[in-house]
């Protein structure tokens, strides 16, 4: 992964402007067939949803006031569980993104929809939909790509500090709802700040979290498991609880992961940006920044249908249950102009992003250089580097990176 201006082969440098604007006007017409045809049955599809999700949590929650025993724990907790992530991922993000406004129902709108997640809504909307989906994969723009906490391009200077990123991104995983809201506040800028130099939206947006997080907390470890008391499941119903949030913050870092950091999808340098980019190339960064997962119907729902992540970055407005119609058109849209539609199936993908997630922790060339035989070796190579002074780094990186080009040259020749 490289920005993909500084690749030797820039996958898009057969396209002249006038394909980009002409791919920009067949993603349009697509994009206009939906919208045009959005109807009853779509309606009927979110209130279905909605619905199913909300008895599916009413049945786990009743079943957990016996979760004593374990076959009550069991089925209860994993109830939960999937009732969580529908609310999150087919419910409330896309509801949020503003899918379902042109229904008009009061109730099901991105104006007044919450959901069960740490952070409000609002501050969602403003740090996902306006700034993630407008500078997509835009190294320094997209805070999305790594969080602020991991190295995300070979491009970014390697430290000591990255080999940690692993281990970040694995805590990050269990406890996302709370990731994310720290992501939304911008919370590691402004807790550098001096406190009377903080912007006041920032403590309005910190106290509306806090808010949240007390709120969510309140229900999911106090009232529910008191709820429990009288037939003694108070402290498993408070497990099933906890396990439910783990279970759903594990499974959407999951998916987000698969859409957005696999090999294969492309970052982009702010430089190289025009300061009036056309739709055409919107579009074009949406292609190449997103990933799709392949599967089942029933894993397609779960994932909110960001297993189309490719076709919600292109058309984050439409119903995410027609992202299945209008795959096979984009896909040929993809072939047509000799571009790479990233898509794998659950487990290659989640590999591949975790892959690169390892990859990046380590200088450019080491993992590429490294085999079972030289181990021990590159380990120690690699002790070297990390307590090495800055200057010395640089040059022991410099000449590590030379010898996998080389190590790459000679595979090639062969």
């Amino acid at each position: 992964m490289t920005a993909i201006t500084k690749k030797a082969e820039n996958p898009i440098a057969h396209l002249s402007p006038e394909d980009i604007e002409e791919i920009g006007k067949r993603l349009d017409a697509i994009r206009q067939e939906v919208i045009d045809s959005r109807g009853e049955s779509d309606a009927a599809y979110i209130r279905r949803m909605i619905k199913t999700q909300r008895y599916l949590e009413l049945g786990s929650r009743a079943v957990l006031l016996g979760s004593v025993f374990p076959p009550a724990f069991v089925a209860g907790t994993i109830g939960l569980s999937i009732s969580k992530i529908l609310d999150n991922m087919e419910i409330g993000h896309n509801i949020l993104h503003g899918q379902w406004d042109w229904m008009r129902d009061p109730k099901i709108h991105s104006s007044v929809w919450e959901w069960d997640n740490a952070t409000p809504s609002e501050a969602w909307k403003h740090s996902h939909n306006q700034i993630h989906h407008t500078y997509t994969n835009i190294l320094g723009k997209d805070n999305d790509l790594g969080y602020g906490i991991m190295r995300v391009d070979e491009g970014q200077r390697w430290a000591p500090a990255h080999l940690g990123q692993p281990l970040w991104n694995f805590i990050n995983a269990c406890f996302f709802e709370y990731g994310i809201a720290a992501y939304d506040l911008d919370l590691g800028r402004h807790l550098q700040m001096p406190k009377e130099r903080r912007p006041e939206s920032f403590k309005k947006g910190l106290s509306a979290t806090l808010q949240k997080i007390r709120k969510q907390a309140t229900k999911d470890y106090v009232v529910h498991p008191l709820l429990s008391v009288p037939t003694g499941s108070f402290v498993s119903t408070l497990a099933a609880n906890f396990i439910a949030n783990i279970v759903r913050n594990l499974w959407s870092h999951s998916v987000i992961m698969c859409g957005h950091f696999p090999e294969g999808v492309e970052t982009f340098e702010k430089a190289a940006i025009p300061d009036k980019e056309t739709r055409g190339e919107w579009y074009l960064r949406q292609m190449l920044g997103s990933a799709n997962i392949s599967g089942s119907k029933a894993m397609h729902v779960m994932t909110g249908n960001l297993s189309h992540q490719i076709e919600h970055h292109l058309f984050p407005d439409l119903p995410s249950n027609r992202y299945a119609e209008v795959a096979p058109k984009v896909r040929a849209l993809f072939d047509e102009y000799d571009l790479t539609y990233c898509s794998r199936p659950l487990v290659p993908q989640v590999y591949s992003a975790w892959h690169k997630v390892v990859r990046l922790s380590l200088p450019n060339g080491w993992l590429a250089t490294t085999n079972a035989k030289n181990l021990p070796q590159q380990l120690v190579a690699l002790y070297k580097i990390t307590t090495a002074d800055k200057r010395k780094r640089r040059v022991m990186l410099k000449l590590l990176e030379r010898k996998a080009k080389q190590e790459q040259e000679y595979v090639a020749a062969a």
